[in-house]
């Protein structure tokens, strides 16, 4: 069997391998890197331009970041803690636009309203209570607040064309926000990595086994999809960033900080409109509230995508159960996850979520026509004939094993090192690809604590993301200087 050496090995070209393998590469020029991806292409999985929402999350429309507590008040920690994340790629992408790495930000990012929309009178209350409280906060500076038919309406004409007058409804809009395509920013980002010396990407390569052997460095199994064999990689540092497979590597590797966690895969299907005649008439995200039970990412949206240049209208996402950890896995995928030790922790989730589990299987049942209802209680003259049904990325949920055995379902994302730090795994799903900056910023925390020094890499990691260390939630100048400078080289906008 080969074996070849290397500094660093990225499983996975998906963004958050690409952001990683970009950080390392900018300060340790001298690293050598290899990549490996099962399938033929980057970003053909989660990262992919139609397997997620590319609404840049910032927090600012998505109101499953922001829940009411029982005295009627909004809880906008989170919201403030994801709308920060978003300024760290904020600066990553406008440091690259600069350095010439990305020629030109409108290759994956461009400009879009985000807006929250809701009906009924206790959900304009919440909406109305989660605008005094946002607003409150420098985060949220220039986000307008409407209970008005006529406003709405010039904001986003389609939410409001033969929706009944005497129907209480209430919007939000803060113009500030993106869409970003992320498959588009992703072969970017791998395609500057593949021209620095030392990086290696290899397509079609799927990762088999990882062992740890004596000296801390890891055997890496790498199985040539096409022929067949086999080589070995040596690495000092491994991270996996495998989306919905990276659960089973992280099994695979046998690091104790692994042992119990499981993973409960959601599916996912939009509905995409290209009529030019509909398209151009709504440029924002609208976000609406999630149904009963349902998980944070199937939150009803109403989006303008602009992908390979071309705008399109999305709708969805409506969620389903599914066995697959991958859109390209296998049905087993689920089953091949089961070990003894997190049996009892999925057993534990199973018992707590049954509403989740009805919920996704009523999805799964649920009819075109009562799909397409949904679609219109925001867009009330929908027409059928011109959507058609997408299928999305697929999303695993992190299982999370605690000190009694039992689970707990998560919603967010989470990196599981080893103690030596060596190697470590991304594990969950959203906000996922818009806080991936954050996520690496993580990964270089936890495994790469003696690098981040004067004298070593935190010049250039400052230089960079020159807020690294600053708390952009408490310190308002920081936070509009650095949306005052990105926002031009980025070709967004700024309020």
């Amino acid at each position: 069997m080969t074996e070849v050496a290397t500094d660093v090995v990225l499983i996975g070209a998906g963004i958050m391998s690409a952001t990683l393998g970009t950080f390392l590469k900018e300060l340790e020029p001298s690293l050598s890197i290899s990549i490996f991806e099962t399938l033929s292409d980057c970003a053909l999985e989660s990262s992919g331009s139609w397997n997620n929402a590319g609404t840049g999350h910032a927090a600012n429309c998505e109101l499953n970041y922001t829940p009411q507590r029982p005295d009627g008040s909004v809880d906008i920690s989170k919201a403030l803690e994801v709308n920060t994340e978003f300024d760290l790629s904020r600066q990553l992408w406008a440091y690259l636009v600069k350095k010439g790495a990305i020629a030109d930000p409108r290759d994956f990012l461009h400009p879009c309203p985000h807006m929250s929309f809701v009906w009924g009178d206790a959900n304009v209350a919440f909406l109305r209570a989660r605008f005094k409280a946002m607003t409150a906060s420098h985060c949220y500076h220039g986000m307008e607040y409407s209970e008005s038919h006529a406003q709405i309406g010039e904001w986003a004409p389609l939410l409001m064309e033969s929706r009944p007058a005497d129907q209480p409804v209430a919007a939000t809009r803060i113009i500030s926000g993106t869409d970003v395509d992320y498959g588009a920013l992703t072969h970017l980002l791998i395609g500057h990595l593949a021209k620095q010396p030392g990086v290696s990407l290899g397509f079609r390569h799927h990762v088999r086994a990882l062992k740890q052997v004596d000296g801390g460095r890891w055997l890496v199994e790498v199985e040539d999809v096409a022929d067949h064999s086999v080589k070995e990689v040596s690495a000092k540092f491994v991270f996996i960033g495998a989306g919905g497979g990276a659960l089973e590597l992280l099994q695979k590797c046998g690091i104790p900080e692994g042992h119990g966690y499981g993973g409960f895969p959601v599916s996912g299907i939009w509905l995409r409109c290209e009529t030019p005649a509909v398209v151009d008439r709504h440029e924002a995200k609208v976000y609406g509230k999630a149904a009963e039970g349902s998980p944070p990412m199937s939150v009803p949206h109403l989006d303008t995508r602009i992908i390979g240049g071309k705008r399109w209208l999305l709708f969805g996402p409506y969620a389903g159960f599914t066995t697959r950890f991958l859109k390209h896995g296998s049905f087993t995928d689920l089953i091949r996850s089961i070990e003894p030790g997190n049996i009892l922790p999925m057993l534990a989730v199973a018992k707590d979520n049954v509403d989740l589990v009805e919920y996704l299987v009523g999805q799964v049942l649920q009819s075109k026509r009562h799909q397409f209802a949904v679609l219109q209680n925001f867009y009330p003259t929908a027409d059928r004939d011109e959507w058609s049904l997408a299928v999305a990325g697929e999303r695993v949920q992190i299982i999370k094993p605690d000190a009694a055995h039992e689970g707990a379902l998560e919603f967010g994302t989470e990196l599981v090192a080893s103690e030596d730090r060596s190697i470590i795994a991304l594990l969950g799903a959203s906000p996922g690809a818009s806080t991936a900056t954050f996520i690496a910023l993580g990964v270089l925390k936890k495994c790469f604590p003696e690098q981040l020094t004067d004298s070593a890499w935190l010049p250039k990691l400052k230089e960079i993301i020159p807020t690294f260390g600053v708390n952009l939630i408490e310190d308002a100048e920081a936070c509009r200087r650095i949306r005052a400078e990105t926002a031009p080289v980025l070709k967004i906008d700024n309020i």
